[in-house]
């Protein structure tokens, strides 16, 4: 069954073929939707068009979530390109490699500004300019961590930027929900990305999650894209609000059985 057939999806955060949003992307696609992509920097372009290649050619669209004209360019282009969408993925976070490790009071005021304005207040800044964009009924998702309401050593002012992530989540659901526009967040358990081997220790991240979880195993990232077609297709319509562990369980667990 497809889906998500005649629906439009954004996903942005899209970096290279490993990252959580491409998994996204790929399930999206695999259930009938329409794919637009954005990327940041000329670094990640040519890995982008690529996959939009594999995704029946999608639109890609460069945005700069920190740049007003950027996110104002982003709008028009959707206008004009698709003309609405149905379904919009944030799937971005910036943290200064020295602010994850060592002493979340050693973080800077530079790097804990930067950290929140693309990691969370993005999101904030996405739904204000593709408002005009969204259909009436669309789904909205924020990737978040286990680290925004638990500690998680090393995770630092990631964490504190998910936790704000969240919140901002459900008052997002609050403000669009007059339009019947759901806005979630998934905590997907620790996969290996690009990103996420910033976090020093990280590897044995995975270990203990694969010793710890109910499910007595990690996740992938297309467990992840597979609850992204979940809360895009309209099985949904009921769930905003919320926050979905995708993480086999391993965020129920009090201690670890060992």
């Amino acid at each position: 069954m497809r889906l998500l057939q005649g629906k439009t999806a954004l996903v942005t955060g899209v970096a290279n073929r490993w990252s959580i949003a491409t998994a996204i992307a790929r399930e999206l696609h695999a259930h009938g939707a329409q794919i637009v992509l954005t990327y940041q920097g000329e670094r990640v372009k040519d890995e982008v068009e690529k996959l939009a290649l594999e995704l029946s050619n999608a639109l890609v669209v460069p945005c700069d979530v920190s740049d007003e004209a950027s996110l104002a360019a982003l709008n028009a282009t959707i206008a004009e390109k698709v003309g609405t969408i149905d379904t919009l993925v944030h799937s971005i976070a910036f943290v200064k490699k020295e602010d994850l490790g060592g002493k979340v009071y050693d973080t800077s005021r530079n790097g804990f500004a930067l950290a929140l304005d693309i990691s969370s207040y993005s999101l904030i800044a996405l739904v204000a300019h593709l408002r005009p964009s969204l259909n009436d009924g669309a789904s909205i998702m924020a990737l978040s961590y286990y680290g925004a309401t638990a500690i998680v050593p090393n995770y630092n002012v990631a964490g504190i930027a998910k936790a704000a992530l969240e919140a901002i989540v459900r008052y997002l659901a609050y403000d669009l929900g007059e339009r019947g526009i759901r806005v979630n967040a998934i905590s997907a358990g620790p996969i290996k990305t690009a990103s996420s081997r910033q976090v020093a220790g990280f590897s044995k991240m995975i270990d203990k999650v694969t010793e710890a979880s109910p499910l007595r195993r990690n996740i992938t990232a297309e467990d992840v894209g597979r609850t992204a077609v979940y809360l895009a297709s309209d099985l949904s319509a009921a769930i905003t609000a919320d926050v979905h562990f995708v993480d086999a369980g391993y965020h129920a667990m009090g201690m670890s059985p060992a």
